[in-house]
């Protein structure tokens, strides 16, 4: 079952922060990974949610998800967003029933 991870952040340092960007992408596609959003504007819809960033990954199920996020590729690439940036992020596993 597809796994996403979701993260809302806060570019607090932006150049940086690009420079992270450059980098973790082939973490996530070393992962089966792959950018369903990725900072794109965002508008809210219902509620007091007003991030300033969303991106959203999709991997093949969980394990890959939190394989990737715990990798070693991805050990200097996460201590630089948390140096960039303030995160919240989330795993959800995806949908395969019937609506």
């Amino acid at each position: 079952m597809p796994a996403y991870v979701i993260v809302e952040l806060e570019v607090t340092e932006p150049v940086e922060y690009e420079q992270y960007k450059r980098i973790a992408g082939a973490t996530v596609r070393k992962y089966g990974g792959k950018y369903i959003v990725r900072g794109g504007p965002c508008e809210t819809l219902e509620g007091d949610w007003d991030p300033k960033r969303i991106v959203v990954l999709q991997f093949a199920d969980a394990d890959r998800a939190k394989a990737w996020l715990h990798s070693p590729e991805y050990a200097e690439p996460r201590k630089m967003r948390h140096r960039t940036a303030k995160t919240r992020m989330i795993l959800a596993e995806g949908y395969e029933g019937e609506d």
